[in-house]
């Protein structure tokens, strides 16, 4: 069995895990991050060694303020800044509205709101919250890469900031404490898959 494949968008996330791991660095967006992890797949499909899973870890932004600080399992993602619900009439084909990654049970489970915009203000956190607790800019592209290759995805999102008006001063600074945090909890994911 092939190792899982850790996708994170910047270095600094994915700086902790351990030695040897296999990650990859997609950028920042959902366009980057389908772009890259796209073409890693297609290459390692064409190969013979696609990943046993991807595990998207990464920093997200709290919309609620009873979500406050940790790492969460994503139990649902959806995009937040594309309305896609006529699609499949006009198509015929489209991909989820949301996507129901798996979970373990080790940690706190939340809904997450990926889109392209970097969320720094109350109006847009408050809306947002109406349908997820996070916020982050790669989780839905990463579940539909692997949703389109059939790989079973994570999603462990550690909060960096409360998606505010204070959240770009502080989120540069918050991702080598988040990234420890998401190293902790990729330890005690890989020690419960283990022992399934």
């Amino acid at each position: 069995m092939t190792a899982p494949l850790f996708v994170a968008a910047v270095a600094g996330e994915a700086a902790h895990l351990p030695e040897g791991s296999d990650v990859l660095i997609t950028g920042i967006g959902t366009l980057p991050a389908a772009i890259s992890l796209t073409l890693t797949l297609a290459e390692r499909r064409a190969a013979g060694n696609l990943p046993s899973r991807i595990i998207n870890i990464g920093t997200a932004g709290a919309l609620r303020d009873d979500h406050t600080v940790g790492v969460y399992e994503i139990d649902r993602v959806h995009k937040h800044d594309f309305q896609s619900a006529e699609i499949p009439g006009v198509t015929g084909e489209a991909l989820p509205l949301a996507f129901e990654p798996e979970t373990s049970g080790r940690f706190p489970t939340a809904q997450l709101a990926t889109g392209d915009t970097f969320v720094e203000d109350s109006a847009t956190r408050d809306r947002l919250a109406q349908d997820a607790g996070l916020v982050d800019m790669e989780g839905y592209a990463v579940c539909a890469v692997a949703y389109r290759f059939n790989i079973p995805v994570t999603l462990l999102k550690q909060i960096s900031d409360n998606a505010d008006e204070e959240t770009a001063s502080g989120w540069a600074e918050a991702v080598d404490p988040g990234a420890v945090q998401l190293a902790e909890a990729v330890r005690l994911l890989v020690e419960t898959t283990t022992q399934a």
